[in-house]
Protein backbone atom coordinates (compact mmCIF):
# COMPACT_ATOMS: atom_id res chain seq x y z
CA UNK A 1 0.00 0.00 0.00
CA UNK A 2 1.35 3.44 -0.87
CA UNK A 3 0.99 6.44 1.42
CA UNK A 4 -1.59 9.11 0.69
CA UNK A 5 -0.26 12.51 -0.30
CA UNK A 6 -2.64 15.29 0.74
CA UNK A 7 -1.07 17.61 -1.86
CA UNK A 8 -0.87 15.20 -4.79
CA UNK A 9 -3.02 17.58 -6.84
CA UNK A 10 -0.20 20.15 -6.97
CA UNK A 11 1.78 20.02 -10.23
CA UNK A 12 4.81 21.14 -8.21
CA UNK A 13 4.84 20.75 -4.41
CA UNK A 14 3.86 24.06 -2.83
CA UNK A 15 2.56 25.64 -6.03
CA UNK A 16 -1.07 25.54 -7.22
CA UNK A 17 0.06 25.63 -10.86
CA UNK A 18 3.26 25.45 -12.87
CA UNK A 19 5.25 28.70 -13.00
CA UNK A 20 4.92 30.68 -16.24
CA UNK A 21 7.68 30.54 -18.80
CA UNK A 22 10.80 32.35 -17.62
CA UNK A 23 10.03 32.03 -13.89
CA UNK A 24 12.54 29.86 -12.03
CA UNK A 25 12.17 28.18 -8.64
CA UNK A 26 15.17 29.24 -6.55
CA UNK A 27 14.39 27.69 -3.17
CA UNK A 28 11.74 25.60 -1.44
CA UNK A 29 11.51 24.60 2.19
CA UNK A 30 9.33 24.34 5.28
CA UNK A 31 9.71 25.19 8.95
CA UNK A 32 11.93 23.12 11.20
CA UNK A 33 9.57 21.31 13.56
CA UNK A 34 11.59 21.96 16.71
CA UNK A 35 12.29 25.57 15.75
CA UNK A 36 8.59 26.15 15.08
CA UNK A 37 7.64 24.49 18.36
CA UNK A 38 10.14 26.76 20.12
CA UNK A 39 9.36 30.03 18.34
CA UNK A 40 5.63 29.88 17.67
CA UNK A 41 4.29 27.38 20.20
CA UNK A 42 6.70 28.30 23.02
CA UNK A 43 7.36 24.70 23.97
CA UNK A 44 10.41 25.63 26.06
CA UNK A 45 8.34 28.02 28.16
CA UNK A 46 5.65 25.39 28.62
CA UNK A 47 8.23 22.81 29.68
CA UNK A 48 9.83 25.29 32.08
CA UNK A 49 6.42 26.01 33.62
CA UNK A 50 5.81 22.33 34.33
CA UNK A 51 9.34 21.84 35.69
CA UNK A 52 8.76 24.70 38.13
CA UNK A 53 5.34 23.31 39.04
CA UNK A 54 6.75 19.84 39.73
CA UNK A 55 9.55 21.25 41.89
CA UNK A 56 7.16 23.38 43.92
CA UNK A 57 4.53 20.69 44.45
CA UNK A 58 7.19 18.07 45.27
CA UNK A 59 8.79 20.29 47.90
CA UNK A 60 5.44 20.99 49.53
CA UNK A 61 4.51 17.30 49.50
CA UNK A 62 7.90 16.25 50.88
CA UNK A 63 7.64 18.75 53.74
CA UNK A 64 4.21 17.47 54.74
CA UNK A 65 4.47 13.75 54.00
CA UNK A 66 8.01 12.69 53.23
CA UNK A 67 9.54 11.06 50.17
CA UNK A 68 6.64 8.73 49.39
CA UNK A 69 4.12 11.55 49.15
CA UNK A 70 6.55 13.70 47.16
CA UNK A 71 6.96 10.93 44.56
CA UNK A 72 3.20 10.34 44.43
CA UNK A 73 2.62 14.04 43.75
CA UNK A 74 5.48 14.41 41.24
CA UNK A 75 4.60 11.52 38.94
CA UNK A 76 1.18 12.78 37.70
CA UNK A 77 2.52 16.31 37.22
CA UNK A 78 5.48 15.03 35.21
CA UNK A 79 3.14 12.90 33.11
CA UNK A 80 0.82 15.86 32.51
CA UNK A 81 3.72 18.09 31.50
CA UNK A 82 5.06 15.47 29.10
CA UNK A 83 1.61 15.03 27.57
CA UNK A 84 1.12 18.78 27.03
CA UNK A 85 4.58 19.14 25.45
CA UNK A 86 3.87 16.15 23.19
CA UNK A 87 0.61 17.75 22.02
CA UNK A 88 2.38 21.05 21.34
CA UNK A 89 5.10 19.25 19.36
CA UNK A 90 2.47 17.41 17.30
CA UNK A 91 0.76 20.72 16.50
CA UNK A 92 4.08 22.15 15.34
CA UNK A 93 4.74 19.01 13.29
CA UNK A 94 1.33 19.25 11.60
CA UNK A 95 1.87 22.91 10.73
CA UNK A 96 5.38 22.29 9.40
CA UNK A 97 4.36 19.28 7.32
CA UNK A 98 1.42 21.10 5.73
CA UNK A 99 3.57 24.12 4.84
CA UNK A 100 5.74 24.77 1.82
CA UNK A 101 7.57 28.03 1.21
CA UNK A 102 8.76 28.82 -2.31
CA UNK A 103 11.01 31.59 -3.59
CA UNK A 104 11.03 32.04 -7.34
CA UNK A 105 12.72 34.57 -9.57
CA UNK A 106 9.67 36.84 -9.31
CA UNK A 107 7.71 36.11 -6.11
CA UNK A 108 7.34 34.41 -2.76
CA UNK A 109 4.68 31.71 -2.46
CA UNK A 110 3.42 30.35 0.88
CA UNK A 111 1.24 27.26 1.01
CA UNK A 112 0.13 26.99 4.63
CA UNK A 113 -2.59 25.51 6.81
CA UNK A 114 -2.86 22.14 8.57
CA UNK A 115 -6.67 22.10 8.75
CA UNK A 116 -7.46 24.34 5.76
CA UNK A 117 -4.77 24.75 3.13
CA UNK A 118 -4.40 28.21 1.57
CA UNK A 119 -1.79 29.63 -0.79
CA UNK A 120 -0.51 33.21 -0.72
CA UNK A 121 1.43 34.78 -3.59
CA UNK A 122 3.62 37.81 -2.95
CA UNK A 123 5.22 39.32 -6.08
CA UNK A 124 8.46 41.15 -5.32
CA UNK A 125 6.81 44.39 -6.42
CA UNK A 126 4.41 44.06 -3.44
CA UNK A 127 7.17 43.44 -0.88
CA UNK A 128 8.58 46.62 0.58
CA UNK A 129 11.18 45.00 2.85
CA UNK A 130 12.20 41.70 4.36
CA UNK A 131 13.52 41.36 7.93
CA UNK A 132 15.56 38.42 9.22
CA UNK A 133 15.36 37.20 12.82
CA UNK A 134 18.29 34.80 13.11
CA UNK A 135 19.01 32.39 15.99
CA UNK A 136 22.40 31.03 17.01
CA UNK A 137 21.38 27.61 15.70
CA UNK A 138 21.12 29.06 12.18
CA UNK A 139 17.35 28.78 12.03
CA UNK A 140 15.34 31.96 11.75
CA UNK A 141 12.31 33.81 10.44
CA UNK A 142 12.11 36.10 7.40
CA UNK A 143 9.22 38.56 7.76
CA UNK A 144 7.84 40.31 4.68
CA UNK A 145 6.55 43.89 4.82
CA UNK A 146 3.90 44.12 2.11
CA UNK A 147 3.06 47.39 0.40
CA UNK A 148 -0.14 49.02 -0.78
CA UNK A 149 -3.54 47.72 0.30
CA UNK A 150 -2.44 44.11 0.67
CA UNK A 151 -4.18 42.72 3.78
CA UNK A 152 -3.76 39.31 5.39
CA UNK A 153 -5.68 37.88 8.32
CA UNK A 154 -3.34 37.32 11.27
CA UNK A 155 -5.40 34.39 12.55
CA UNK A 156 -5.62 32.65 9.16
CA UNK A 157 -1.91 33.05 8.47
CA UNK A 158 -0.64 32.19 11.99
CA UNK A 159 1.92 30.87 12.81
CA UNK A 160 3.42 31.94 9.47
CA UNK A 161 3.50 35.60 10.47
CA UNK A 162 5.74 37.99 12.35
CA UNK A 163 4.63 37.77 16.01
CA UNK A 164 2.70 40.60 17.65
CA UNK A 165 2.26 42.69 14.51
CA UNK A 166 -1.53 42.95 14.45
CA UNK A 167 -2.00 46.39 12.86
CA UNK A 168 -0.71 45.12 9.54
CA UNK A 169 0.06 41.43 9.36
CA UNK A 170 3.52 40.59 8.07
CA UNK A 171 3.65 37.14 6.44
CA UNK A 172 6.80 35.24 7.34
CA UNK A 173 8.90 32.28 6.33
CA UNK A 174 8.86 30.98 9.88
CA UNK A 175 11.53 28.99 11.70
CA UNK A 176 13.40 27.84 8.60
CA UNK A 177 16.82 26.20 8.67
CA UNK A 178 19.83 28.08 7.24
CA UNK A 179 17.79 31.27 7.29
CA UNK A 180 20.71 33.57 6.43
CA UNK A 181 21.32 31.76 3.14
CA UNK A 182 17.61 31.81 2.27
CA UNK A 183 17.51 35.54 3.03
CA UNK A 184 20.36 36.09 0.56
CA UNK A 185 18.53 34.09 -2.09
CA UNK A 186 15.44 36.25 -1.58
CA UNK A 187 17.40 39.50 -1.57
CA UNK A 188 19.36 38.69 -4.72
CA UNK A 189 16.25 37.50 -6.58
CA UNK A 190 14.20 40.56 -5.63
CA UNK A 191 17.02 42.96 -6.53
CA UNK A 192 17.54 41.34 -9.91
CA UNK A 193 13.81 41.17 -10.67
CA UNK A 194 13.05 44.77 -9.74
CA UNK A 195 16.02 46.13 -11.66
CA UNK A 196 14.73 44.70 -14.94
CA UNK A 197 12.33 47.06 -16.75
CA UNK A 198 9.01 45.62 -17.88
CA UNK A 199 8.14 46.63 -21.42
CA UNK A 200 4.46 47.48 -21.94
CA UNK A 201 2.73 47.54 -25.30
CA UNK A 202 0.84 50.65 -26.33
CA UNK A 203 -0.78 52.02 -29.45
CA UNK A 204 2.26 52.81 -31.56
CA UNK A 205 0.20 55.03 -33.82
CA UNK A 206 0.05 57.57 -30.99
CA UNK A 207 3.74 57.41 -30.12
CA UNK A 208 6.76 58.87 -31.94
CA UNK A 209 8.86 56.45 -33.93
CA UNK A 210 11.28 54.60 -31.68
CA UNK A 211 9.40 55.36 -28.46
CA UNK A 212 9.25 52.58 -25.82
CA UNK A 213 7.05 52.66 -22.75
CA UNK A 214 8.39 50.91 -19.64
CA UNK A 215 6.61 50.16 -16.37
Amino acid sequence: MTGHDDFAFEPIPGLPERPPAGEEILWQGRPSVWALARDAFKIYWIAAYFVGLVIWRTQVAFASGGLGKAVAVAIPHIALGALVCAVVWLLAYAQARACMYTITSSRVVMRIGAALSVTFNYPFAQIGAAKLDLHKSGSGTIALETTGDTKISYLIAWPHVRPWHFAKTQPALRSIADAARVARVLSDAAEQRLSVPVIARKDMSAAPVGAVTAK
